[in-house]
């Protein structure tokens, strides 16, 4: 039996007087790939927000490695939608990648030779080697979400949390970021914000269907339409794909 990591029990989050998340009972396990659809507002990013211990929930329990929220931040590799930042700020993607390792050192205290050196690893990972000196300003959407996601590996997390990490990338980037997902899974439990439903067939283990509430939660294989016109509540057409390392008459399903 695999471990839990992520326990919600009838979770609940109210905002400015406004149910965010109401009864939410969900729990990930060690080497879940996880996949958190809904609709903007349905309360995807707060349930990330309450898992790094930034909002306090309102009701019910949680708990992250058997822990409060922001107990463990060593354990958790976070990946934001966007990054706003001066374009013009001389920061290069090493340093912002070494950024990952604060969770690792004592304040004030300077980097060592494993910070540099997992700095570096997580840059390979991510397939920025050749651009690891440029300056961020300088990167595309693609390459500055692989600079977030390799931040996130440089702290050596248990768990990844990404945050619609292709909102604002091209269609062939975000199939590169899918796939280093798909290699990344092997060693981190992973979950993942997105609308991207294309990628919940080929790649996740399971699915949160979140709106407010849990609407549904289950394997991606049983995910259908009607499961997304539900959550969604409008028709959604399933489009065909076929993607790169798919064989050549094997399509997956997205929603337009």
């Amino acid at each position: 039996m695999k471990s839990p990591v992520i326990c919600c029990d009838r979770l609940g989050v109210t905002l400015g007087g406004m149910k965010v998340l109401d009864a939410l009972s969900l729990t990930v396990y060690e080497g879940d790939y996880l996949a958190v659809l809904g609709p903007n507002g349905g309360g995807k990013t707060t349930l990330l927000r309450v898992i790094l211990g930034l909002e306090k929930p309102s009701s019910g329990n949680v708990t992250i490695f058997g822990e409060p929220p922001g107990m463990a931040p060593g354990r958790i590799g976070y990946v934001p939608q966007r990054l706003f930042f001066d374009r013009d700020f001389p920061i290069s993607v090493r340093e912002v990648v070494m950024m990952g390792r604060l969770p690792k050192r004592r304040l004030m205290q300077r980097y060592g030779r494993l910070d540099r050196e997992m700095a570096d690893e997580a840059i390979e990972t991510v397939g920025l080697t050749r651009l690891k000196n440029s300056r961020i300003g300088t990167l595309s959407g693609g390459e500055l979400q692989r600079t977030l996601i390799a931040r996130a590996l440089a702290g050596e997390p248990d768990l990844l949390l990404l945050d619609e990490p292709t909102a604002s990338v091209d269609p062939d980037m975000k199939t590169t970021i899918y796939d280093l997902l798909d290699r990344l899974r092997e060693r981190h439990t992973i979950v993942l914000v997105t609308h991207d439903t294309g990628t919940v067939g080929r790649s996740v283990s399971r699915v949160a269907c979140l709106n407010c509430t849990l609407d549904w939660v289950g394997p991606s294989s049983s995910l259908g339409t009607a499961s997304l016109e539900s959550l969604y509540h409008h028709p959604v057409e399933v489009v065909l794909h076929n993607h790169g390392h798919d064989g050549p008459n094997e399509p997956t399903d997205s929603y337009a």
